[in-house]
């Protein structure tokens, strides 16, 4: 793990989009396409506020969740609203977007189709992750119902998650394939997050989840 501390959240912002865009960059000159996972949440728009408009191919750049809550995309907890409206937008309009949901009842009834669009971009080439103050990332949740299954080496591409005080289903990316990815950052803010890692760091992923992708990871923090 390399912690990275900056002034600000502004600073932080400023680097850390740059950092992908440029670990974007790199992977378009020797491939085709560029896989691009971020999560959804507060913590990450900043980010995409700057991100969005950095020069790169974007149309040769798929852009999905780690993690989805099951709800429409017009719906204000929907990290999919999130993207659209403040990633996709701009030069990053160009890209495609790598559906984590897909309107039914439960993630379970549409899970084995979006694995698939997702599995066929493997391995993710620019990976960001955020953190909870429960040491949770992407929706991979202490105590969630199938963390062990998420958790699993041999784990599926996607896992539903349902997690005690969650209002809706969740669906998320295994850690399995979340620690394939070429290049992987983590981003957290204040001081509460930051003891967070800290604490996870000498706990079992299934105590702390994050502490399942902390290897060759850059963590960027911010006061």
């Amino acid at each position: 793990m390399n912690f990275n501390e900056y002034l600000d959240e502004d600073m932080l912002s400023i680097q850390l989009a740059h950092r992908l865009a440029g670990a974007l960059n790199t992977a378009l000159e020797t491939q085709e396409r560029a896989f691009l996972v971020v999560p959804g949440g507060t913590t990450p728009g900043p980010v995409f506020d700057i991100l969005c408009a950095t020069r790169l191919d974007w149309s040769r750049v798929d852009v999905a969740l780690s993690d989805e809550r099951w709800r429409p995309e017009e719906h204000i907890r929907s990290n999919t609203k999130l993207l659209r409206e403040r990633l996709f937008v701009e030069r990053a309009a160009k890209a495609t977007h790598v559906p984590l949901y897909r309107r039914a009842e439960t993630p379970e009834e549409v899970i084995d189709d979006l694995a698939a669009g997702i599995e066929a971009r493997l391995p993710i080439d620019v990976l960001l992750l955020g953190m909870g103050t429960d040491m949770h990332t992407a929706s991979l949740f202490p105590g969630g119902d199938r963390i062990e299954e998420a958790l699993s080496r041999e784990a599926p591409v996607l896992v539903p998650m349902r997690a005690e005080g969650e209002p809706e289903p969740r669906i998320t990316m295994s850690a399995r394939v979340l620690n394939d990815a070429m290049s992987k950052h983590l981003v957290i803010m204040g001081d509460a997050k930051r003891g967070a890692l800290d604490r996870a760091r000498s706990m079992t992923p299934l105590q702390a989840p994050v502490a399942a992708v902390l290897d060759d990871i850059e963590v960027h923090w911010a006061p």
